[in-house]
């Protein structure tokens, strides 16, 4: 079997198992986020912000717990709008032309991204306010 048609009928790929799937996916994982990288102005300044935040982290002196909470909700910032950046890709390949249910899916999408946003400051602020104190 191929993925060619074979006289006029065409076959589904072999599924990949085992250790090339994950390879696979990995490969693909990495492609998103280059292009979302390269394409996503939005990605880039979450992935500055998220870096500068990693780096502050580091010398601040808080227990290692508070840590990872801060390290897990600034980084659910760039997950988040990894998934708007697809949605937005998704919207705009089915409805070129303007349309309600579109901006409603972007709007829904964007309002994703803002919310996590707010709960990672949220956050921050709650953590260093009673850890530093």
């Amino acid at each position: 079997m191929n993925n060619y048609k074979t006289a006029g009928i065409v076959h589904k790929p072999l599924k990949k198992t085992g250790i090339v799937r994950i390879w696979g996916a990995l490969i693909y994982s990495l492609e998103g986020l280059r292009f979302a990288y390269v394409n996503g102005a939005a990605f880039r300044q979450l992935t500055l912000a998220n870096i500068i935040a990693s780096v502050v982290l580091i010398f601040l002196p808080i227990s290692l717990v508070s840590k990872c909470i801060l390290f897990f909700a600034a980084s659910s910032i760039l997950v988040v709008e990894l998934l708007n950046f697809a949605i937005e890709s998704v919207v705009d390949l089915a409805s070129p032309e303007y349309h309600d249910l579109a901006k409603c899916a972007k709007d829904l999408a964007s309002a994703a991204v803002l919310i996590s946003i707010a709960i990672a400051i949220i956050l921050w602020i709650l953590l260093l306010s009673f850890n530093i104190a």
